[in-house]
């Protein structure tokens, strides 16, 4: 996680969602681009049932862009050159 800081833009936020053993950051760092790190606890498995109980409630959908396995390099150059205008699914059938 420390190798993305330097990816950070001014105000930028570190975002540690997940339980890592360490995690090193330089001060200078930090300090220098008004940056910062900050925990979140994730919620526990209800948490996540409640969540996906609202959606469907609520109708909340996600938006994706599928594509068959077969055409996984398309997907993946899609999605790292930016063209991809919402999340790319790989779907396991044609």
């Amino acid at each position: 996680m420390a190798a993305v800081v330097g990816g950070l833009g001014t105000d930028g936020k570190l975002m540690v969602i997940g339980a890592a053993p360490t995690l090193t950051v330089s001060p200078g760092q930090l300090i220098g681009g008004h940056l910062s790190v900050e925990g979140w606890y994730s919620g526990t498995s209800i948490d996540s049932e409640d969540t996906l109980a609202f959606s469907v409630l609520a109708g909340v959908r996600s938006m994706n862009e599928i594509f068959p396995l077969e055409r996984v390099a398309e997907a993946y150059e899609r999605m790292m050159s930016g063209q991809a205008r919402f999340r790319v699914v790989l779907t396991m059938s044609s």
